[in-house]
């Protein structure tokens, strides 16, 4: 399986949904 993910984060703004996907990429060893 491949994939492209492109994530941004908008400084000053917190964003659980994208910290969620930011930790699920780092547990599976892709970002």
């Amino acid at each position: 399986m491949k994939a492209r993910v492109t994530v941004t984060l908008k400084s000053g703004i917190l964003d659980p949904q994208g910290k969620a996907i930011e930790g699920a990429l780092k547990s599976l060893g892709i970002a």
